[in-house]
C-alpha cells in the first residue's frame, strides 16, 4: 500500500513537471552561444564570462539564473514504465527453479532532480549534483555529482566526484538519452556510479578522445551499486571520419577496466532489459580477488541512420587460480525517421539526446525514431551457472518535444538455463518526461 502511495506521490509530481514543460519556450537552441559540458554524460551549460552575464540569460527558461558566484541550472527527469511478459511452459519452469515471478505491472522507473553550473572564474569551472529516487529500492541515491576543472594544457578537463566510469560509450550516456528502454545486458556488469577522479581528453587533430579514471568506495560503502573496493577504468576512442558538415561520424573504442569486489566476494545477475522482471540470469555470488573487463564499441552514424556494437569479456580470478570468464553484447541499428540527426560530443565521446526539430506543442510531429537492437549476456563459464539470455526487440520512439517522450517496445527473449531453453515475449511502453 505504502509503495502505491508513493508511486501516485511521483506520478503527481510528474504531471505537474510535464504541465510546467508544456507551458515552457521550446524555442531555444545552440546558435552562436558558446556551451561546456555540464558534467561527463553529454549535457551542456551555457558560457558566461567572469565579469558579467549575457542579456539573453534574463530571456530564456525559468530554470536559469545568472547567479553572483555561479549560474545554476535546474533540471529533473521521471520515467513511467509498463512491462508485459508472455512466458512459454519452459521459461515458467525456470522462474520456478530460481525462485523468482515473472509478473505485468505498471511501474515508477525513476524520478532524479538536477542542478548544476558554472564558476564565474578565469579556468572554467563548473559543478553538478544529481538525486534520484530509486523505484527498485524504495530509496534515494546520490546521482553524477562533483566539479569539472576545464584543463586546456592537458587537452580536456578533470572530474572529481561521483560519476560514470568511463566504460562503454552506452554506460557513459544518460540513460534518458539511450536510444532503447533499458541499457544492454553486458555491461550490468560494471556499476552504474563510481567515487573518484576522471580525467577526459580529446585532440582534435588526430581525433583521438579519452577517458581515464580511478575510483574507490569510502564514501560508498553499503550502496547496492558499490561492489568494489577500488577500480580503474580507461577508455579510447578514435574517429576515422568525423564531419559536422556532412553529419557523419563514425566511432571506434576500446575499453579496459580493473578492479577488486569488496569483502573478496562478487554476485553478477541482469535483468531481461525488462526494469519491472525479475533477474534472469544470475551467478549468486562467488569467491574472487580481481577482476578484468575489455570491450570495443564501433558505431557509424550518417544523417538520421545510426549503426552500432559493443562487445565483452569479463574476467574474475579465483582463490583457486583459475578464472571464470562472461561475455556479452550488441548490435542496434536506428533510424530518425522525421530528419533528426543524434548528435555526437567528443567531450566524452557518446551521442547525446535527439533534437526535435518540429515538437508537437507547436503544431509539428515531433521526431519518430525506428530501433532494432539483438544483445545477449553468457553468465555460464566452469562450475559457476549463471545461464546464456539473448533477445531481439524492435521499438518506437516518439519524442513530443525534447522534453517528453512515448516508448514502445515487443522483445523476443531465450533463456538457457538449467537445462532448458525457455522463451518469454516482452510488451512494454514508457513515458520519460525531462528538464534539460
Amino acid at each position: 500500500m505504502e509503495d502505491k502511495q508513493g508511486q501516485g506521490s511521483l506520478l503527481h509530481a510528474a504531471l505537474f513537471v510535464v504541465t510546467l514543460m508544456i507551458l515552457s519556450n521550446y524555442s531555444y537552441c545552440q546558435d552562436s552561444t558558446q556551451y561546456i559540458p555540464d558534467g561527463t554524460e553529454g549535457e551542456f551549460l551555457e558560457v558566461v564570462k567572469s565579469d558579467s552575464v549575457p542579456e539573453k540569460w534574463k530571456d530564456k527558461r525559468w530554470r536559469l539564473f545568472p547567479g553572483r558566484f555561479s549560474t545554476l541550472k535546474l533540471g529533473g527527469g521521471f520515467l513511467y514504465e509498463f512491462a508485459g511478459f508472455a512466458q512459454d511452459e519452459n521459461s515458467k519452469r525456470q522462474a520456478d527453479s530460481a525462485g523468482y515471478v515473472v509478473e505485468s505491472a505498471f511501474k515508477v522507473r525513476d524520478f532524479r532532480v538536477v542542478a548544476s553550473g558554472q564558476f564565474k572564474t578565469k579556468r572554467t569551472f563548473s559543478w553538478k549534483a544529481g538525486f534520484m529516487y530509486d523505484a527498485v529500492t524504495d530509496s534515494w541515491l546520490v546521482r553524477e555529482t562533483g566539479l569539472m576543472i576545464g584543463v586546456p594544457e592537458l587537452w580536456g578537463s578533470f572530474f572529481i566526484g561521483r560519476t560514470k566510469e568511463g566504460f562503454s560509450l552506452n554506460k557513459v550516456m544518460n540513460g534518458y538519452a539511450g536510444w532503447t528502454l533499458e541499457r544492454q545486458m553486458a555491461i550490468d556488469v560494471i556499476p552504474i556510479l563510481a567515487d573518484g577522479l576522471k580525467w577526459l581528453g580529446f585532440l582534435p587533430k588526430q581525433r583521438i578522445l579519452w577517458n581515464l579514471g580511478i575510483f574507490t568506495d569510502w564514501l560508498s560503502k553499503g550502496q547496492s551499486f558499490s561492489t568494489y573496493k577500488w577500480q580503474l577504468a580507461a577508455r579510447v576512442g578514435w574517429l576515422p571520419i568525423y564531419s559536422t558538415t556532412d553529419k557523419t561520424i563514425f566511432h571506434i573504442g576500446i575499453s579496459y577496466r580493473y578492479g577488486e569486489p569488496v569483502a573478496g566476494e562478487i554476485r553478477v545477475r541482469s535483468r531481461p532489459e525488462a526494469n519491472p522482471a525479475p533477474y534472469f540470469i544470475d551467478t549468486q555470488k562467488f569467491s574472487t580477488n580481481a577482476s578484468n573487463h575489455l570491450g570495443a564499441e564501433v558505431y557509424f552514424s550518417k544523417g538520421s541512420w545510426m549503426f552500432g556494437s559493443e562487445y565483452y569479456i569479463h574476467q574474475f580470478n579465483t582463490p583457486q587460480s583459475s578464472k571464470e570468464v562472461f561475455y556479452g553484447g550488441e548490435l542496434v541499428a536506428m533510424y530518425l525517421i522525421t530528419g533528426e540527426t543524434r548528435p555526437y560530443t567528443t567531450v566524452s565521446g557518446i551521442y547525446g539526446f535527439v533534437p526535435v526539430a518540429r515538437p508537437v506543442f507547436k503544431g509539428g510531429p515531433g521526431a519518430w525514431e525506428a530501433v532494432l537492437r539483438l544483445s545477449h549476456l553468457d553468465l555460464d563459464d566452469g562450475p559457476i551457472q549463471g545461464g546464456k539470455f539473448w533477445r531481439i526487440t524492435p521499438m518506437v520512439n516518439w519524442y513530443l518535444s525534447k522534453d517528453v517522450r512515448l516508448e514502445l517496445a515487443y522483445g523476443y527473449g531465450v533463456l538457457d538455463r538449467f537445462n532448458l531453453k525457455g522463451t518469454t515475449q516482452f510488451f512494454q511502453a514508457r513515458i520519460q518526461l525531462t528538464l534539460l
